[in-house]
């Protein structure tokens, strides 16, 4: 609709209508000149609210030339009213649900930037615009989501970016992007304005029916807090009773947070009431004892349904799969041997012994807040009759369990890579919480072999066919270590013998074919291929291939491939390959709306409540989950790098540098181009980068050992201090080359001692990638000594640490894979260099005995740290603030007795007096989700549907008396999130919940190598880098003396060059 000048202002108000998504902009209004400066009129066309077109474009007018853009503006489609200002000041704004025209083209010079720009509008509220302010003409971005300070996106010289959902810091300049999805979309450039910001792709997809939680069922909540309350009243003041149980020694919570913004959430946690407590635990004993662990299972299922009626006295008992067995009330039997009959004349005689009646005291007590130890057996009990519910009675899809997890790959199955497969199933657990006890049901995949025949795998896992080209010692050289990795240990059975199907174990390849493998049997010695030909006349069809070893080495068994499969629900322990962690990841990262439907559907398919054992043990699982109130924690104020103006806070100076290409097919001048470009975009961002043109130095990848040394000799010859302060590697682009990364990282860290940065070809080769090359330059000056973050209150960010001197540390232990028992475990400690910034931190890292969780040494790892805060910051700490990652709740008690104790002595031997100690674990490997409450609502939940960075939960599914909560401090970027978990084991700085809760959540937003907030705070981010890092260091070195003929190694950890380690070259 055209539009006439004449400065005037019209308004429309637009009908109700029903949601249904995002509309856009409706057609364009055309406007001519009025008076000079003044603005046309203009009009909007409405446009329908369900996926229509949104109000129209205003017309905006014109004045002198060059100078007025005059203004204009679409006006909104959707729900409320949609308002249009075509006056001369340059807004086009709504006040609308969704949709709706902001800023776009204008004129020149003008300083009313109106026009047709697609800015779309906020959510809801009163002032959601998108702006175009410029002296060039800036279009508008998409207006933020709650008004003018949330997201306005000012376009200053160039085109204004799209506005984010959290103001300002969140919209973009010039070129710059918004977030994501309800936080905006990308900015458009150009002199003349360009695009705002777009709908949200999380409706793309629109979410599953999933209803917020209705008033009854708040109301059900808030009924069990009174039954707590009750049952806290009734055991006030008692301790634990259990004989040999010790009462928690960990702090009780200080009181519940108050601050931040209140919002509801779920919680994947299923409340469980129990209405029986007479419960008896009862010992078992199988002989001869079975050789396959799924036999016990089926030995006592045959028992239980032959003699239910009659030895057990019509109790249905719930049995662990080994030893342990509970039942509702006492069997009529203290002691009892009975016998059993599988198929095939097997003959089992299973004796079961009366152990003792299983207590529900210390139960109730953890429950009532009593300072009780951990109630296992209660614990145990209930876990293993709920495992019995899905695997006994609701075993129709064929689950395989691995502890508490179950899978099928009738819920879902994807090849991963070369014949692995991931598998999906979920996870169920009963925890103890304010609430009383919830099932804690998450969803979960894991990696298992696919079945079949042995030599299909095989073909995958190479990644060629088997033709009788490939003879026993080629297949043994190229590819037989690899394949052992994967199949030592995995169970076959045979083909040959019909219905006959008996299993093995793979224990190894033989060194020969079997055309020529030969052993000794009762008439003589055979190969396995005359011996297969006589006895079951099978001419091979492989017999050039080398045979399975299934047997022990005093006993060997020889099997051809071709006549073994492998059978189906056997997991894959071993490491997986970069490739199928990415695919893996891929499978896994479903929508939080997604992840919280399959785990309804979970809990509506197992029919907990259905079960006969759900009667027999007197339990009833909830079939919603558990609805609670959280808390949406401030952003702290600071200082940072910014992904749009590349500014860093203290900028470090790269004296002199060098550039190694280990790319055979990457031309050096593409490297130096990109050089050149990083040279240019650091010096934009702060770093003092020394702009050398020194030649790009090609190295072998294949022989980088001895290469890379040579190149940066040959480097250091052209410094005019015959020294470098920085390598930078180029590498291929291949997923699997951690062997290559490890091997630059070890050779430069711990022979040359020279700081590096790894980048990669695919980034090197595209022109002008400057948002590379600020992220790597960030790096870099993390490395070199920069700062790239401050707060700008510290006093306000960290609360109690700011008042007095104050060291953080961090520490990980990693353990090397499942079957692996001899690499060492590493421990890596890092902690805080200054004070009151809390930005710069040193490191220690030790190897130790494999598999050893406490952290070994602790004492010196300690003194060390806390030589080194004196020497950086010139002064004394007065408290120490100690964040552990990697502890599970069963460890908590031992690393309270043997860790803290190794800190204290630390402290004394430097320091006079006590030390005030505040600890806490972190943990990430946990199953507990939050969920936002109305998937419908983007107030409660970020651009890809999680909750808000921030989101604090300490209430309701946390621990009923001691100091522990749960944190998203970060944004969700795939997936749902995984909210960490922070439990106190020690305080005697005495946080209150609210002061703890703002400095861990604080901490995370200064993590150095990331412009957003990370998940867990720097010095546990630090730490966990550190040790895998450190990975890459362990070497094999022989060792001298014993049996000349034996070959012994010893592990040895380098030490890492005093050049590097008084930087952060782990960031």
């Amino acid at each position: 609709m055209a539009s006439r000048g004449g400065g005037q202002h019209q308004r429309h108000q637009q009908q109700q209508q029903q949601p249904g998504g995002y509309g856009r902009g409706g057609g364009r209004g055309r406007g001519r000149d009025g008076a000079p400066y003044s603005g046309g009129r203009g009009r909007g066309q409405d446009g329908s609210y369900p996926g229509g077109r949104g109000g129209g474009y205003g017309g905006g007018g014109g004045g002198q030339p060059y100078y007025g853009g005059g203004g204009g503006g679409g006006g909104g489609g959707g729900q409320g009213r949609g308002y249009y200002d075509d006056g001369g000041d340059g807004r086009g704004y709504q006040r609308g649900m969704e949709g709706g025209g902001g800023g776009g083209r204008g004129g020149y010079r003008g300083d009313g930037d109106g026009g047709y720009g697609r800015g779309g509008g906020g959510y809801q509220g009163d002032g959601e615009r998108g702006y175009g302010r410029g002296r060039v003409g800036g279009g508008g971005g998409g207006g933020g989501y709650r008004g003018d300070d949330e997201g306005s996106s000012y376009g200053r010289a160039r085109g204004g970016g799209g506005g984010g959902y959290h103001g300002d810091g969140e919209a973009g300049y010039g070129r710059g992007r918004g977030g994501r999805d309800y936080d905006g979309g990308r900015g458009g450039g150009g002199r003349r304005g360009g695009r705002g910001g777009g709908g949200s792709s999380y409706h793309q997809q629109p979410p599953p029916d999933l209803p917020q939680a209705p008033e009854p069922r708040l109301a059900a909540q808030y009924a069990r807090e009174i039954d707590i309350a009750a049952l806290r009243a009734q055991f006030k003041g008692l301790t634990t009773t259990t004989p040999g149980a010790a009462s928690s020694q960990f702090p009780a919570r200080p009181g519940f947070g108050a601050a931040g913004e209140e919002c509801l959430v779920k919680a994947n946690h299923f409340f469980v009431g129990l209405k029986n407590d007479n419960f008896h635990h009862y010992d078992v004993a199988i002989a001869p004892d079975p050789v396959l662990k799924g036999l016990f299972r089926t030995i006592i299922s045959k028992l239980v349904t032959e003699r239910r009626h009659t030895d057990f006295g019509g109790r249905l008992p719930a049995y662990d799969g080994r030893a342990n067995l509970y039942t509702a009330g006492e069997l009529p039997f203290r002691s009892r041997e009975l016998e059993v009959e599988l198929s095939g004349s097997r003959k089992f005689k299973v004796a079961i012994r009366h152990v003792a009646p299983v207590s529900l005291q210390d139960l109730w007590m953890v429950m009532a807040g009593c300072p009780a130890g951990i109630p296992s057996q209660a614990l145990q009990l209930l876990d293993i009759v709920l495992r019995d519910m899905v695997l006994a009675e609701r075993n129709d899809m064929g689950y395989v369990a691995f502890g508490r997890s179950y899978f099928s790959p009738g819920l879902g199955s994807r090849e991963l890579d070369k014949g692995i497969f991931a598998w999906k199933g979920f996870y169920q657990s009963c925890r103890v919480t304010q609430q009383g006890l919830s099932l804690n049901i998450d969803m979960s995949s894991t990696a298992f072999i696919e079945p079949g025949r042995v030599l299909n795998f095989v073909e995958k896992a190479i990644g060629r066919r088997i033709t009788n080209a490939i003879t026993a010692g080629y297949f043994l050289n190229n590819y037989g270590n690899e394949l052992m990795r994967t199949l030592k240990g995995v169970k076959v059975e045979v083909t040959h013998r019909g219905n006959l199907r008996k299993k093995y174990r793979i224990a190894g390849f033989t060194e020969q074919s079997a055309d020529v493998q030969t052993f000794t049997s009762s008439d003589g010695i055979k190969t396995v291929k005359e011996y297969f030909n006589k006895k079951y006349n099978l001419k091979l069809a492989f017999g050039y291939l080398p045979c399975l070893q299934v047997g022990s080495k005093e006993r060997p068994n020889y099997l051809p491939m071709e006549l073994c499969n492998i059978v189906p629900g056997q997991r894959y322990k071993n490491r997986l390959s970069p490739t199928q962690v990415s695919n893996l990841m891929n499978i896994t990262n479903d929508r939080p709306c997604d992840r919280e439907s399959s785990i309804r559907q979970t809990v509506s398919s197992n029919q907990y409540n259905s079960t006969e054992r759900a009667d027999e043990f007197g339990i009833e699982v909830d079939s919603y989950p558990t609805t609670l109130k959280a808390r949406v924690l401030k952003a702290p104020m600071f200082f940072r790098t910014s992904v749009l103006t590349f500014k860093v806070v203290n900028g470090a100076t790269i004296k002199s540098w060098a550039c190694v290409n280990l790319c055979d097919g990457l031309d050096n001048r593409v490297v130096e181009a990109f050089c050149l470009q990083l040279v240019r975009t650091s010096k934009i961002t702060g770093l003092d980068f020394a702009n050398v043109s020194l030649p790009i130095l090609k190295a072998d990848p294949h022989n980088v050992k001895t290469d890379l040394p040579m190149r940066y000799q040959e480097a250091c010859s052209w410094s005019r201090d015959n020294k470098i302060d920085l390598l930078l590697v180029v590498m291929t682009d291949d997923k699997n080359n951690a062997s290559l990364y490890g091997d630059v990282k070890r050779i430069c860290e711990t022979e040359i001692g020279v700081l590096s940065q790894c980048c990669r070809a695919k980034q090197v080769y595209k022109e002008r990638n400057v948002q590379y090359c600020a992220n790597v330059a960030i790096k870099i000056n993390a490395k070199a000594g920069g700062r790239n973050s401050v707060f700008l209150n510290v006093e306000a960010s960290l609360p109690v640490v700011s008042k007095s001197p104050t060291i953080i540390f961090g520490a990980d232990v990693t353990h090397p894979g499942s079957f692996d028992e001899s690499t060492p475990s590493i421990a890596s400690v890092v902690a805080s260099a200054d004070w009151p910034e809390v930005t710069k931190y040193n490191s220690v890292v030790r190897m130790q005995a494999s598999r050893k969780e406490i952290i070994q040494d602790l004492e010196g790892i300690v003194r060390e740290l806390l030589n080194a805060f004196k020497r950086d910051s010139k002064m004394e700490p007065k408290q120490l603030i100690f964040y552990r990652d990697g502890v599970s709740e069963g460890q908590f008690q031992q690393v309270v007795e043997s860790e803290i104790p190794e800190i204290e002595k630390a402290w004394k031997s430097l320091y006079a007096g006590k030390p005030r100690i505040t600890f806490i674990v972190v943990q990430k490997r946990h199953h507990t989700r939050l969920f936002p409450n109305n998937y419908n609502d983007p107030r409660g939940m970020d651009g890809t549907g999680n909750v808000r960075p921030g989101t604090v939960v300490d209430r309701v599914i946390c621990h009923p008396r001691e100091f522990d909560f749960f944190l998203c401090s970060h944004a969700g970027i795939k997936g749902t999130s995984r909210p960490s978990h922070y439990h106190v084991l020690r305080d005697d700085n005495n946080f209150t919940a609210d002061q703890l809760q703002s400095v861990t959540n604080n901490l995370c937003y200064i993590y150095t190598s990331c412009t957003r907030s990370v998940s867990i705070p720097p010095p546990v981010y630090y730490a966990h880098k550190l040790a895998f890092r450190a990975r890459f260091y362990l070497t094999q070195v022989p060792v001298a003396g014993g049996d000349p003929g034996a070959a012994k190694f010893q592990w040895v950890l380098p030490e890492i060059k005093e050049e590097v380690k008084k930087s952060m070259f782990f960031c």
